[in-house]
C-alpha cells in the first residue's frame, strides 16, 4: 500500500497480529485467498487502527484492526468500517475489494477485516509531493476534492446503508461524542478546551440532507496512482451518515494545521507549491455539489475540537506506550494550537 514500511518483527509476528491464527481464520474464512506460510508487516504511517500487509510470496492483502489498548471501541468498529467499503463498491467512490471480516476479538485479539492491496501512494509529506511539480500537484489535490464530492453523491438507501447512521441529531452528538473521548483520553490541562466545547455546544445549527460522511477524509487516507488518480479511501473507521459539510470543514482544518506549527503532526501536503488553498476548495466542493458552503463557522470550529481531541487521545496512548511505529512523539504539540483556531472560527459565527 506504501512504499515505507516498518520492519517485521523479529519472531516474524508483527505487532498486534499473530500470523498463526490469522492463517486459521482465513482458511475458513477466505478459502484460497492466500497459500502457503504467511508473513507480515505494519503499514508505517497510520496513527489510529493499524494496517497490516500480509502475503505468502506470491499475493498480498491487507488486514486492519484497532490499535494496541485502544479507548473508544466506537471510533474503532472493523465491522461497520467493512461494511461501507464493501457497500461502495459498485459507485464512484474508488474503493479496495473485501475479502473477510472478524468480530470475535478472540482470533488475533481484537476484531478485523482483509481487503485488497491497492497499488498508490498515500502521500503524507511535502516532500513526497514536491518533486512532482506545480501542476501535478494542483491535479491531485482538485481530484481529492472531486472523490469526497462523489462520496457526498452516494444515496446510502441504494447502497444498502439507510440504517448506516443516526443523522437526526448528527451534530449535537458528534460535540457530545468528542468530549466524551477527550474525557476518555485527558492527561493534562489544554487551555481553552472547555471554551471550545461549551461553545460548539451552544451553537449547533440546523443540519442540511445528510450523506454518507468519512469522517477522517484527507489526503494520505487516499491512494493515488502514477497518473495521479485516485484509486481508493482508505480508513473508513470514522464513517457514518450525517452532515456533509463535517467532512469539508474538516478536510479544511487538516490543510491548516501544518501552518500553524513547525512539526509535522499528521500530514504537510498542504505546503506545497500548487496545492489547492481554502477558499478554492471550497468554492471546487460548492460548485460541484451544489451545497452552500457560505456558512461554515461551526462546522470548522467542530473540526478542530474533533482533531484536537483525535490527536490528544494519540498523545495519551503515546505516552502510555500503546502505539505502533515512529512518528507520534510531536503529535501532543498541535492539540492547543487547535483549539485556538477552534476559539477562532466559533467566535466568527
Amino acid at each position: 500500500m506504501t512504499d515505507a514500511r516498518d520492519a517485521p518483527a523479529p519472531d516474524g509476528d508483527p505487532p498486534g497480529l499473530p500470523l498463526d491464527r490469522l492463517r486459521g481464520f482465513l482458511d475458513d474464512a477466505a478459502t484460497g485467498l492466500l497459500d502457503g506460510p504467511l508473513n507480515g508487516r505494519v503499514v508505517a504511517g497510520g496513527k489510529s487502527n493499524l494496517t497490516y500487509e500480509v502475503g505468502d510470496g506470491t499475493r498480498t492483502v491487507i488486514v486492519r484492526r484497532p490499535p494496541l489498548g485502544h479507548v473508544l471501541a466506537t471510533a474503532h468498529d472493523m465491522v461497520r468500517e467493512h461494511r461501507v467499503i464493501t457497500a461502495l463498491r459498485d459507485t464512484a467512490v474508488p474503493v479496495p475489494a473485501t475479502y473477510a471480516v472478524c468480530d470475535d476479538p478472540d482470533v488475533i485479539g481484537a476484531p478485523f477485516y482483509v481487503m485488497e492491496r491497492v497499488a498508490g501512494t498515500p502521500y503524507r509529506f511535502e516532500a513526497q509531493l514536491q518533486p512532482l511539480g506545480a501542476e501535478r500537484v494542483r491535479a491531485i489535490s482538485e481530484r481529492m476534492v472531486d472523490t469526497l464530492v462523489a462520496l457526498h453523491a452516494v444515496d446510502p438507501a441504494s447502497v444498502g446503508l439507510s440504517d448506516f447512521g443516526r443523522p437526526d441529531g448528527f451534530l449535537e452528538r458528534q460535540v457530545r461524542r468528542w468530549k466524551q473521548q477527550l474525557d476518555a483520553s485527558r492527561s493534562r490541562e489544554l487551555p481553552g478546551i472547555e471554551e471550545l466545547h461549551e461553545r460548539l455546544a451552544g451553537s449547533v445549527p440546523a443540519q442540511g440532507d445528510p450523506t454518507i460522511v468519512h469522517g477522517d477524509f484527507r489526503l494520505d487516507n487516499l491512494l493515488v496512482t502514477g497518473d495521479d488518480e485516485v484509486s481508493a479511501v482508505l480508513d473508513w473507521e470514522m464513517a457514518t451518515l450525517g452532515d456533509p459539510l463535517t467532512d469539508v470543514a474538516l478536510l479544511e482544518a487538516y490543510q491548516t494545521l501544518p501552518l500553524m506549527m513547525d512539526s509535522v503532526a499528521v500530514s504537510d501536503v498542504s505546503r506545497t507549491p500548487g496545492w489547492i488553498s481554502g477558499p478554492e476548495l471550497r468554492q471546487r466542493y460548492a460548485a460541484a455539489s451544489g451545497r452552500d458552503l457560505g456558512h461554515l463557522s461551526f462546522h470548522l470550529g467542530l473540526a478542530y475540537f474533533k482533531l484536537a481531541v483525535i490527536l490528544e487521545g494519540i498523545h495519551y496512548r503515546y505516552t502510555q506506550g500503546q502505539t505502533v511505529g515512529s512518528g507520534f512523539a510531536s503529535i501532543g504539540e498541535a492539540t492547543v494550537p487547535l483549539v485556538t483556531a477552534g476559539l477562532a472560527a466559533v467566535k466568527e459565527s
